[in-house]
Protein backbone atom coordinates (compact mmCIF):
# COMPACT_ATOMS: atom_id res chain seq x y z
CA UNK A 1 0.00 0.00 0.00
CA UNK A 2 2.95 2.13 0.59
CA UNK A 3 4.47 2.27 -2.61
CA UNK A 4 1.14 2.37 -4.62
CA UNK A 5 0.64 5.96 -2.57
CA UNK A 6 4.09 7.25 -3.23
CA UNK A 7 4.42 6.51 -6.59
CA UNK A 8 2.33 9.01 -8.38
CA UNK A 9 3.60 11.92 -6.75
CA UNK A 10 6.50 11.39 -7.80
CA UNK A 11 5.85 12.43 -11.27
CA UNK A 12 3.34 14.99 -10.88
CA UNK A 13 5.94 16.93 -9.00
CA UNK A 14 8.70 17.07 -11.47
CA UNK A 15 5.60 17.77 -13.91
CA UNK A 16 4.90 20.36 -12.35
CA UNK A 17 8.32 21.43 -11.52
CA UNK A 18 8.98 21.02 -15.45
CA UNK A 19 6.34 23.08 -16.41
CA UNK A 20 6.84 26.34 -14.17
CA UNK A 21 10.77 25.97 -15.37
CA UNK A 22 9.45 26.45 -18.40
CA UNK A 23 7.23 28.94 -17.98
CA UNK A 24 10.12 30.74 -16.07
CA UNK A 25 12.33 30.03 -18.87
CA UNK A 26 9.64 31.95 -21.63
CA UNK A 27 9.40 34.95 -19.09
CA UNK A 28 12.74 35.45 -18.35
CA UNK A 29 13.59 35.50 -22.51
CA UNK A 30 11.20 38.13 -22.91
CA UNK A 31 13.41 41.09 -21.19
CA UNK A 32 15.85 41.51 -23.78
CA UNK A 33 12.69 42.16 -26.27
CA UNK A 34 10.45 44.24 -23.82
CA UNK A 35 13.79 46.50 -22.58
CA UNK A 36 15.50 47.43 -26.04
CA UNK A 37 12.41 49.95 -27.26
CA UNK A 38 13.21 51.57 -23.98
CA UNK A 39 16.98 52.04 -24.62
CA UNK A 40 16.26 52.72 -27.75
CA UNK A 41 13.75 56.11 -26.62
CA UNK A 42 16.76 56.93 -24.59
CA UNK A 43 16.92 55.36 -20.85
CA UNK A 44 20.05 53.79 -19.93
CA UNK A 45 20.41 50.16 -19.50
CA UNK A 46 21.34 50.61 -16.17
CA UNK A 47 18.08 52.61 -15.47
CA UNK A 48 16.02 49.89 -17.47
CA UNK A 49 17.32 47.30 -14.79
CA UNK A 50 16.45 49.35 -11.67
CA UNK A 51 13.07 49.75 -13.08
CA UNK A 52 12.57 46.28 -14.29
CA UNK A 53 13.51 45.04 -10.51
CA UNK A 54 12.15 48.01 -8.25
CA UNK A 55 8.86 47.53 -10.51
CA UNK A 56 9.03 43.98 -9.68
CA UNK A 57 9.42 44.13 -5.93
CA UNK A 58 6.95 47.28 -5.97
CA UNK A 59 4.20 44.48 -6.59
CA UNK A 60 5.30 41.80 -5.28
CA UNK A 61 5.27 43.94 -1.80
CA UNK A 62 2.27 42.77 -0.72
CA UNK A 63 3.76 38.77 -0.48
CA UNK A 64 6.33 40.47 1.51
CA UNK A 65 3.86 41.93 3.84
CA UNK A 66 1.87 38.62 3.81
CA UNK A 67 5.30 36.37 4.75
CA UNK A 68 7.04 39.17 6.90
CA UNK A 69 8.01 36.55 9.62
CA UNK A 70 10.38 35.03 7.03
CA UNK A 71 13.15 38.17 7.31
CA UNK A 72 13.38 36.62 10.83
CA UNK A 73 13.75 33.43 10.13
CA UNK A 74 16.64 33.16 7.27
CA UNK A 75 17.55 36.87 7.01
CA UNK A 76 20.56 35.66 5.51
CA UNK A 77 19.41 33.84 2.90
CA UNK A 78 17.09 36.61 1.79
CA UNK A 79 20.13 38.96 1.73
CA UNK A 80 21.76 36.61 -0.35
CA UNK A 81 19.30 35.77 -2.97
CA UNK A 82 19.03 39.68 -3.17
CA UNK A 83 22.29 40.52 -3.40
CA UNK A 84 23.55 37.35 -6.01
CA UNK A 85 20.30 35.89 -7.70
CA UNK A 86 19.50 39.86 -8.35
CA UNK A 87 21.63 42.60 -7.96
CA UNK A 88 24.87 40.26 -9.02
CA UNK A 89 23.23 38.93 -11.76
CA UNK A 90 22.45 42.40 -13.76
CA UNK A 91 25.51 44.20 -12.35
CA UNK A 92 27.93 41.62 -13.35
CA UNK A 93 26.54 41.13 -16.24
CA UNK A 94 25.87 45.06 -17.80
CA UNK A 95 29.86 45.53 -16.60
CA UNK A 96 30.73 41.98 -18.59
CA UNK A 97 29.11 43.90 -21.79
CA UNK A 98 30.40 47.41 -21.46
CA UNK A 99 33.84 45.55 -22.61
CA UNK A 100 33.21 42.04 -24.43
CA UNK A 101 30.76 41.38 -27.18
CA UNK A 102 26.75 40.64 -25.72
CA UNK A 103 27.37 36.80 -27.52
CA UNK A 104 30.35 36.03 -25.78
CA UNK A 105 29.18 37.49 -21.92
CA UNK A 106 26.16 35.83 -22.43
CA UNK A 107 27.98 32.02 -23.08
CA UNK A 108 29.60 32.75 -20.31
CA UNK A 109 27.06 33.87 -17.98
CA UNK A 110 25.17 30.36 -18.97
CA UNK A 111 27.96 28.48 -18.03
CA UNK A 112 26.29 28.45 -14.12
CA UNK A 113 24.22 25.54 -15.05
CA UNK A 114 27.66 23.56 -15.07
CA UNK A 115 29.12 24.95 -12.25
CA UNK A 116 25.94 24.57 -10.42
CA UNK A 117 26.58 20.78 -11.27
CA UNK A 118 30.48 20.60 -9.89
CA UNK A 119 29.13 22.60 -7.07
CA UNK A 120 26.34 20.27 -6.15
CA UNK A 121 28.57 17.22 -6.79
CA UNK A 122 32.18 18.72 -5.41
CA UNK A 123 31.26 21.06 -2.54
CA UNK A 124 27.42 20.12 -1.16
CA UNK A 125 28.75 16.46 -2.09
CA UNK A 126 25.56 15.33 -3.38
CA UNK A 127 24.70 13.03 -6.21
CA UNK A 128 24.34 14.30 -9.88
CA UNK A 129 22.12 12.71 -12.16
CA UNK A 130 24.38 11.51 -15.69
CA UNK A 131 20.97 13.27 -17.93
CA UNK A 132 21.80 16.58 -16.34
CA UNK A 133 25.75 16.20 -16.52
CA UNK A 134 24.81 15.48 -20.23
CA UNK A 135 22.22 17.84 -20.76
CA UNK A 136 24.71 20.91 -19.39
CA UNK A 137 26.92 20.00 -21.98
CA UNK A 138 25.03 20.06 -25.00
CA UNK A 139 22.95 22.79 -23.79
CA UNK A 140 26.60 25.33 -23.39
CA UNK A 141 27.25 24.10 -27.03
CA UNK A 142 24.16 24.88 -28.08
CA UNK A 143 24.27 28.35 -26.87
CA UNK A 144 27.43 28.94 -28.03
CA UNK A 145 25.66 28.54 -31.42
CA UNK A 146 22.79 30.78 -30.23
CA UNK A 147 24.98 33.81 -29.61
CA UNK A 148 27.65 33.05 -32.63
CA UNK A 149 30.36 33.30 -29.98
CA UNK A 150 32.55 33.17 -33.21
CA UNK A 151 31.58 37.22 -34.03
CA UNK A 152 33.07 38.51 -30.94
CA UNK A 153 36.36 36.27 -29.99
CA UNK A 154 37.90 39.21 -28.87
CA UNK A 155 39.56 38.86 -25.48
CA UNK A 156 39.15 41.08 -22.18
CA UNK A 157 40.37 39.79 -19.00
CA UNK A 158 38.29 41.99 -16.70
CA UNK A 159 35.02 41.93 -19.34
CA UNK A 160 35.18 37.56 -18.94
CA UNK A 161 35.52 37.92 -15.29
CA UNK A 162 32.47 40.26 -14.91
CA UNK A 163 30.75 37.42 -16.85
CA UNK A 164 32.34 34.92 -14.74
CA UNK A 165 30.66 37.01 -12.10
CA UNK A 166 27.42 36.49 -13.42
CA UNK A 167 27.50 32.84 -13.99
CA UNK A 168 28.71 32.42 -10.02
CA UNK A 169 25.44 34.45 -9.30
CA UNK A 170 23.17 32.15 -11.26
CA UNK A 171 24.79 29.16 -9.44
CA UNK A 172 23.73 31.27 -6.54
CA UNK A 173 20.04 31.99 -7.86
CA UNK A 174 19.57 27.98 -7.86
CA UNK A 175 21.57 26.87 -5.03
CA UNK A 176 19.83 30.12 -2.74
CA UNK A 177 16.34 28.64 -4.22
CA UNK A 178 16.66 25.27 -3.12
CA UNK A 179 18.21 26.32 0.08
CA UNK A 180 15.12 27.91 1.05
CA UNK A 181 12.64 24.78 1.47
CA UNK A 182 15.32 23.28 3.23
CA UNK A 183 16.27 23.11 7.21
CA UNK A 184 14.40 23.66 10.44
CA UNK A 185 12.89 26.90 9.13
CA UNK A 186 11.99 26.96 5.99
CA UNK A 187 10.89 29.58 3.89
CA UNK A 188 8.10 30.42 1.09
CA UNK A 189 9.40 30.33 -2.33
CA UNK A 190 6.90 33.11 -2.73
CA UNK A 191 8.98 35.02 0.03
CA UNK A 192 12.06 34.22 -1.26
CA UNK A 193 11.24 35.98 -4.57
CA UNK A 194 9.68 38.99 -2.79
CA UNK A 195 12.70 39.84 -0.41
CA UNK A 196 15.01 39.28 -2.89
CA UNK A 197 14.08 41.65 -5.40
CA UNK A 198 13.42 43.80 -2.77
CA UNK A 199 17.00 43.70 -1.35
CA UNK A 200 18.08 43.49 -5.16
CA UNK A 201 16.28 46.82 -5.81
CA UNK A 202 18.05 48.52 -3.15
CA UNK A 203 20.93 47.51 -4.11
CA UNK A 204 20.61 48.15 -7.56
CA UNK A 205 19.68 52.19 -6.42
CA UNK A 206 22.56 52.83 -4.94
CA UNK A 207 24.79 51.21 -7.69
CA UNK A 208 22.51 52.64 -11.10
CA UNK A 209 21.25 56.30 -9.15
CA UNK A 210 17.82 56.42 -10.41
CA UNK A 211 17.33 59.96 -9.87
CA UNK A 212 19.60 61.10 -12.56
CA UNK A 213 17.39 59.25 -15.15
CA UNK A 214 14.81 61.29 -17.76
CA UNK A 215 11.59 59.16 -16.85
CA UNK A 216 9.49 61.16 -18.71
CA UNK A 217 10.05 58.44 -21.44
CA UNK A 218 7.90 55.96 -19.97
CA UNK A 219 5.09 58.70 -20.60
CA UNK A 220 5.73 59.10 -24.37
CA UNK A 221 5.65 56.63 -27.15
CA UNK A 222 8.90 53.60 -28.52
CA UNK A 223 9.15 51.85 -31.92
CA UNK A 224 9.56 48.33 -31.79
CA UNK A 225 10.05 46.60 -35.06
CA UNK A 226 8.38 49.62 -36.71
CA UNK A 227 5.20 49.65 -34.65
CA UNK A 228 4.78 52.98 -32.67
CA UNK A 229 3.55 51.57 -29.18
CA UNK A 230 3.01 53.28 -25.69
CA UNK A 231 6.06 52.65 -23.17
CA UNK A 232 3.94 51.54 -20.44
CA UNK A 233 3.39 48.79 -22.66
CA UNK A 234 7.08 47.09 -22.74
CA UNK A 235 7.45 48.78 -19.51
CA UNK A 236 4.78 46.73 -17.82
CA UNK A 237 5.97 43.32 -19.65
CA UNK A 238 9.05 43.71 -18.47
CA UNK A 239 7.98 44.12 -14.96
CA UNK A 240 5.29 41.76 -14.63
CA UNK A 241 6.09 38.98 -17.04
CA UNK A 242 9.85 38.95 -17.41
CA UNK A 243 10.41 39.68 -13.62
CA UNK A 244 7.37 39.01 -11.30
CA UNK A 245 6.28 36.26 -13.17
CA UNK A 246 9.40 34.64 -14.15
CA UNK A 247 11.02 35.00 -10.43
CA UNK A 248 8.14 33.50 -8.69
CA UNK A 249 7.82 30.69 -11.33
CA UNK A 250 11.59 29.78 -11.65
CA UNK A 251 11.53 29.56 -7.58
CA UNK A 252 9.05 27.47 -7.40
CA UNK A 253 10.12 25.03 -10.12
CA UNK A 254 13.91 24.41 -8.45
CA UNK A 255 11.67 23.18 -5.42
CA UNK A 256 9.95 20.16 -7.27
CA UNK A 257 13.38 19.46 -9.84
CA UNK A 258 16.72 19.29 -8.54
CA UNK A 259 18.56 22.69 -8.68
CA UNK A 260 20.95 21.19 -11.63
CA UNK A 261 17.96 20.16 -13.98
CA UNK A 262 16.23 23.41 -13.45
CA UNK A 263 19.50 25.33 -14.35
CA UNK A 264 19.48 23.31 -17.47
CA UNK A 265 16.06 23.74 -18.60
CA UNK A 266 16.50 27.41 -18.19
CA UNK A 267 19.43 27.87 -20.43
CA UNK A 268 16.02 27.73 -22.97
CA UNK A 269 15.82 31.17 -21.93
CA UNK A 270 18.58 32.60 -24.37
CA UNK A 271 16.80 30.66 -27.31
CA UNK A 272 13.30 32.26 -26.27
CA UNK A 273 15.41 35.66 -26.18
CA UNK A 274 16.68 35.04 -29.79
CA UNK A 275 13.34 33.97 -31.01
CA UNK A 276 11.27 37.27 -29.64
CA UNK A 277 13.98 39.14 -30.43
CA UNK A 278 13.18 37.56 -34.94
CA UNK A 279 9.45 37.66 -34.07
CA UNK A 280 8.93 41.04 -32.70
CA UNK A 281 12.10 42.98 -33.29
CA UNK A 282 13.28 41.80 -36.81
CA UNK A 283 16.45 40.76 -35.97
CA UNK A 284 18.05 37.98 -38.23
CA UNK A 285 17.63 34.23 -37.23
CA UNK A 286 20.99 32.50 -38.82
CA UNK A 287 21.15 28.79 -39.57
CA UNK A 288 23.49 28.18 -36.71
CA UNK A 289 21.28 29.80 -34.40
CA UNK A 290 18.46 27.87 -35.53
CA UNK A 291 20.77 24.58 -34.65
CA UNK A 292 21.97 25.55 -31.70
CA UNK A 293 18.00 26.39 -30.71
CA UNK A 294 17.70 22.65 -31.19
CA UNK A 295 20.85 21.34 -29.37
CA UNK A 296 19.58 23.75 -26.39
CA UNK A 297 16.29 22.03 -25.65
CA UNK A 298 17.98 18.49 -26.46
CA UNK A 299 19.95 19.44 -23.24
CA UNK A 300 17.26 20.33 -21.53
CA UNK A 301 14.76 17.41 -22.77
CA UNK A 302 17.94 14.89 -21.34
CA UNK A 303 18.04 16.71 -18.65
CA UNK A 304 14.72 16.24 -17.39
CA UNK A 305 13.90 13.07 -18.71
CA UNK A 306 16.55 11.05 -16.57
CA UNK A 307 16.49 9.32 -13.29
CA UNK A 308 16.82 11.65 -10.57
CA UNK A 309 19.90 11.21 -9.18
CA UNK A 310 18.76 9.91 -5.79
CA UNK A 311 16.87 7.31 -8.00
CA UNK A 312 20.19 6.30 -9.83
CA UNK A 313 21.64 6.23 -6.60
CA UNK A 314 19.42 3.96 -5.06
CA UNK A 315 19.45 1.59 -8.12
CA UNK A 316 23.07 1.27 -7.94
CA UNK A 317 22.98 0.99 -4.43
CA UNK A 318 20.42 -2.14 -4.92
CA UNK A 319 22.44 -3.58 -7.73
CA UNK A 320 25.63 -3.61 -5.44
CA UNK A 321 23.47 -4.96 -2.63
CA UNK A 322 21.96 -8.04 -4.84
CA UNK A 323 25.50 -8.65 -6.02
CA UNK A 324 26.92 -8.62 -2.69
CA UNK A 325 24.32 -10.59 -1.71
CA UNK A 326 24.76 -13.62 -4.03
CA UNK A 327 28.10 -13.37 -3.98
CA UNK A 328 27.86 -14.19 -0.08
CA UNK A 329 25.00 -17.06 -1.06
CA UNK A 330 27.52 -18.75 -3.55
CA UNK A 331 30.33 -18.42 -0.91
CA UNK A 332 28.01 -20.27 1.64
CA UNK A 333 27.15 -23.02 -0.76
CA UNK A 334 30.21 -23.98 -2.13
CA UNK A 335 32.68 -26.15 -0.07
CA UNK A 336 35.79 -25.16 1.23
CA UNK A 337 39.20 -26.36 -0.23
CA UNK A 338 40.03 -28.61 2.89
CA UNK A 339 36.65 -30.47 1.36
CA UNK A 340 37.42 -30.24 -1.92
CA UNK A 341 40.77 -31.89 -1.73
CA UNK A 342 39.54 -34.51 0.56
CA UNK A 343 36.69 -35.55 -1.65
CA UNK A 344 38.99 -35.56 -4.72
CA UNK A 345 41.39 -37.98 -2.74
CA UNK A 346 38.41 -40.14 -1.80
CA UNK A 347 37.67 -40.24 -5.65
CA UNK A 348 41.12 -40.92 -6.80
CA UNK A 349 41.69 -44.08 -4.27
CA UNK A 350 38.76 -45.95 -5.12
CA UNK A 351 39.35 -48.62 -6.92
CA UNK A 352 37.12 -48.27 -10.45
CA UNK A 353 34.57 -51.04 -11.78
CA UNK A 354 36.41 -51.03 -15.55
CA UNK A 355 39.61 -51.97 -14.66
CA UNK A 356 41.48 -55.64 -14.57
CA UNK A 357 41.48 -56.20 -10.54
CA UNK A 358 37.48 -56.52 -11.19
Amino acid sequence: MHRSTASPTLPTGRTLGLSLALVSAFAFGGSGTAAKPLIEAGLSPLHVVWLRVTGAAVALLPIAYRHRDAVLRRPGLLIGFGLLAVAGVQACYFAAISRIPVGVALLIEYLGPPLLIGYVKFVQRKPISRGAAIGAGVAVAGLACVVEVWNGLSFDALGVLFALGAACCQVGYFVLADAGRRGERPVDPLAVSAFGLLIGAVLLTVFTRPWQADWSTLGGSVVMNGHTLPALLPAAWMILIATVLAYLTGVIAVGHLSPPVAGVVANLEAVVATVLAWVLLGEHLGLPQIAGGLLVLTGAFAAQTGKPAAVEAADAKGARDSRDSRDARDSRDAPDSSERVAAERQVSGRPSRTSRGD
